[in-house]
């Protein structure tokens, strides 16, 4: 009889921020039954993904062993763990797993995609255990920067693992749940396995401070401000949007809330109970007729992202809303890395306006939903793993992890997306490793890791394009018969310079006669050959070129 053996594999989220999907397998080699960890997204970088939506895990390895999924447990409602479900469940009708405020978010996702929650099961937190093949999984409460967050304790018969998600030690949350030690102790008996453990703040040698401390700081500075206040945090920190908001109640501001997401994260939180007690809201239409000094808006757009509400603030309006000279405007996030440019540029268009920026370098109107390295020390302490593994992090987050868990005398190994880890052996297989893809979300069109595509839309963004539309009658290109569009380029110190490439292309052609030798692919050639040398000449760039053919 083959033996069993249990295997782990990243297929986002290791190597990088954000994209979390992680597989569990256990049984004999080829024959493994597997269980998915967290479906999530990144998001599109406008200078190496233009014009995507979402970029999310490609789901190859798993369809190819698509009848050997038993289940998906999703830890907690942040996009980068659970963005892509709707997109997973259109391929893979498997159940999936969520704590009631994680289900809310994701059905709310499903509708949007037209689909059923009917695949959605609602999860208890231990002692409930969810049996998914040779697995038995129990959710156990940590706190984080978004309510009900699970880490995940995974029994099998080879032990017990720990998967963290994104943990924080936190006593103080002010929603979801405190941190308790306790509870852990009786759940995570000391000598785990093995813990797959968050990696986001390694390098930061402080321990971190409550999501409470930020409540204390907040009306002080509201108070301060002459016009009036606005405010970005991620939507899904229920905990810092409440605070804010009770904080401009404090103050004898009415509250606003600008943004889709936002106004969902927070009725989500209504409808589960996670929250009571939140100030009374007045809509965009109404916050026409309060003054500026009364009124606090919460916005979305935290990272600047440039079609949220605070990038349409900072490049102008925002159904209606202006920000001005003598308003504050406080950035209550930290800015997550691959973001600095973005949200830079939001930020310095406010500052402009003469609006007062308040970021997280204030120190006081942020703090971290992830562990900090004193605090993960304090978390090992506790449950005495016998493996780490990182996780959640670029690759420089999971070998400072490492090393910190080898100072500490345990055995760590770093592992990243698309490798293969043999747990009992605790070796990477590099015969069955491979590489772990993207899917992209473009419009409504989902396509794999097509760079030719990606390539196209840089070239355009740097160089233009250029199109031509060409009539040939009977077999001649006669002056008149070329039309040049351009597309993206500056306007040329030449007068008229579409109608100077139309008659640089008719004089390379005209002396050809066509008849005899159709051949599109021929005559595409020598337009666009024609055309290139044309814009280059003019320009000085090598723009894309599109033809097209009229026969006559």
């Amino acid at each position: 009889m083959a033996s069993n053996r249990l295997i782990y594999i990243p297929l986002g989220g290791a190597g990088e921020i954000g994209m979390n999907m992680y597989v569990y397998g256990y049984g004999p080699r080829g024959r493994e039954r597997l269980i998915v960890v967290d479906i999530g997204v990144c998001f599109s970088d406008v200078e190496q993904t233009p014009g995507i939506d979402l970029i999310m895990p490609d789901f190859s390895w798993l369809d190819e062993r698509r009848d050997r999924i038993e289940a998906v447990f999703l830890t907690h409602a942040h996009e980068d763990h659970i963005g892509a479900v709707p997109f997973f469940l259109e391929k893979f009708p498997v159940d999936v797993y969520a704590r009631p405020f994680t289900y809310e978010i994701v059905t709310r996702k499903l509708e949007d995609r037209g689909l059923d929650n009917s695949r959605l099961v609602l999860a208890k937190q231990m002692p409930e255990k969810l049996p998914a093949g040779p697995f038995r999984v129990g959710y156990l409460p940590i706190s984080h920067s978004v309510p009900q967050s699970s880490s995940l304790v995974i029994d099998c018969p080879a032990g017990r693992l720990l998967h963290t998600g994104d943990i924080k030690i936190d006593e103080t949350p002010v929603v979801g749940e405190p941190f308790d030690a306790d509870l852990w102790s009786k759940f995570v008996p000391a000598g785990v396995m093995a813990a797959f453990s968050d990696s986001t703040n390694i390098h930061v040698k402080q321990s971190g401070r409550s999501e409470a401390s930020v409540g204390t700081a907040l009306p002080e500075l509201f108070a301060g401000a002459q016009g009036a206040v606005f405010a970005t945090s991620f939507a899904s920190n229920i905990a810092r949007v409440q605070q804010i908001a009770k904080a401009g109640q404090h103050c004898g501001r009415s509250v606003v809330l600008l943004g889709r997401a936002m106004n969902e994260m927070i009725d989500a939180a209504l409808s589960c109970g996670m929250i009571n007690g939140f100030p009374p809201t007045v809509s965009v239409e109404h916050a026409r007729d309060i003054p500026d000094r009364h009124l606090l808006y919460i916005a979305t757009g935290s990272q600047g992202e440039p079609r949220s509400a605070t990038s349409h603030l900072a490049n102008g309006k925002y159904r209606g809303i202006q920000v001005g000279e003598g308003d504050l405007f406080l950035f209550s996030s930290k800015t997550i890395p691959g973001n600095e440019r973005s949200v830079s540029r939001v930020v310095n268009k406010l500052s402009q306006k003469g609006v007062q920026i308040v970021d997280e370098s204030a120190g006081d109107y942020h703090v971290s939903g992830h562990a900090n390295l004193p605090d993960l020390g304090r978390l090992y302490d506790l449950i005495q793993p016998k493996l780490v593994v990182p996780v959640h992090g670029e690759h420089r987050h999971l070998a400072s992890h490492a090393e910190f868990a080898r100072k500490r005398g345990t055995e760590s190994i770093v592992v990243e997306n698309g490798e293969v880890l043999d747990v009992l052996a605790r070796r990477v297989i590099p015969q069955e490793s491979g590489v772990a893809g993207r899917i992209y979300l473009d419009g409504k069109v989902l396509f794999d890791s097509q760079e030719v595509v990606l390539r196209a839309r840089k070239r355009m963004a740097r160089e233009g394009s250029v199109s031509l539309s060409v009539v040939v009658i009977n077999g001649r290109v006669n002056r008149g018969n070329v039309q040049t569009v351009l597309h993206g380029l500056p306007v040329s110190e030449i007068a008229n310079p579409e109608k100077a490439i139309s008659r640089e292309v008719e004089k390379d052609l005209y002396s050809f006669n066509w008849i005899g030798q159709r051949s599109k692919s021929k005559l595409e050639k020598s337009i666009e050959t024609s055309a290139r040398r044309a814009v280059q000449k003019m320009f000085g760039k090598r723009p894309i070129i599109g033809v097209s053919i009229h026969w006559c």
